[in-house]
């Protein structure tokens, strides 16, 4: 049978055997959980407080749970953090890829949140993880008691990326590297120790998975007039993915009480979001004694 998300067996024993060794350098104690759902088993990672208000943590495409090893050291100390491996992505869930459109997702996260005890909670999602909040966070309303999502897929319009970099696809190993410059900028000298971490695995996955090609939904304009939790949305103006202007002129006129923070010189990738959020977090639970 085909695997649904790695280019082969030996692929897949590869990075995953390097995420485990990765998340060691989980900056805080954790637990384990691997949850059973209808789309298959389900891995998380806890951590944080465990009688704390609870946020869940929904990583992007071409990524798993270690995309948070910057961050948890930080949002742990107030909250209790439950960091998902999507299904049909590089972690250890199921390896299946149901259909975004339609509810399939929405009903993957209501056996996440039967799992794990969790009547409501916060969502924090970066990219396709972004998507996967603002769809449940549309579909079960009272699940979501707010939204901060990075670089997230469904509000503005999607680019076709593919058709961007095709020519840099001929040209070697320098073509490969302008690639990921649209995608996470440039490359600094020297990576930060928490990026510098991951940065292989990122690598590894990169080679080893199966990307995704289809369209994205995008959530309507009456979707958007429908959220009243508080959302936070952080965007980079160079995004190649993904047209962040017209993710703030649609959250300005459609969520207008939305706060947006666009960084014009921002791509794809955004480090250093952690202490934004995390202010979101404490500012929306004091709000609203969430």
């Amino acid at each position: 049978m085909s695997d649904a998300v790695f280019r082969s067996e030996a692929d897949a024993a590869e990075v995953l055997q390097e995420y485990r060794a990765v998340l060691g350098h989980w900056p805080v104690p954790r637990q384990e959980i691997e949850l059973p759902t209808s789309q298959g088993a389900t891995f998380v990672l806890a951590c944080g407080p465990e009688t704390a208000p609870p946020v869940l943590l929904l990583h992007g495409a071409q990524a798993n749970n270690a995309a948070w090893l910057p961050d948890v050291a930080l949002w742990s100390s107030r909250f209790r953090l439950y960091a998902v491996d999507m299904i049909g992505e590089a972690g250890f869930s199921a390896r299946v890829r149901p259909p975004l459109i339609g509810d399939s997702h929405a009903t993957w996260l209501d056996d996440v949140f039967a799992g794990l005890g969790l009547g409501q909670a916060a969502l924090i999602g970066t990219s396709l993880g972004g998507w996967l909040a603002l769809d449940y966070a549309m579909r079960r309303p009272s699940r979501a008691s707010a939204l901060a999502l990075i670089c997230p897929a469904g509000i503005g319009r999607q680019k076709n990326f593919l058709l961007a970099v095709a020519p840099y696809l001929l040209l070697g190993a320098w073509g490969k590297r302008k690639i990921l410059e649209k995608v996470f900028g440039p490359a600094p000298e020297q990576l930060p120790a928490d990026l510098a971490a991951i940065s292989g695995l990122m690598a590894s996955i990169g080679r080893a998975i199966k990307p995704r090609t289809i369209k994205i939904p995008r959530l309507s304009d009456a979707a958007l007039e429908a959220f009243a939790m508080p959302i936070l949305a952080i965007a980079g103006g160079r995004d190649a993915l993904i047209d962040s202007y017209d993710t703030r002129a649609r959250l300005k006129q459609h969520a207008p009480h939305a706060e947006i923070c666009f960084i014009e010189e921002g791509y794809h990738f955004l480090p250093d979001q952690s202490q934004r959020v995390f202010d979101f977090l404490v500012s929306s639970q004091e709000r609203h004694g969430t």
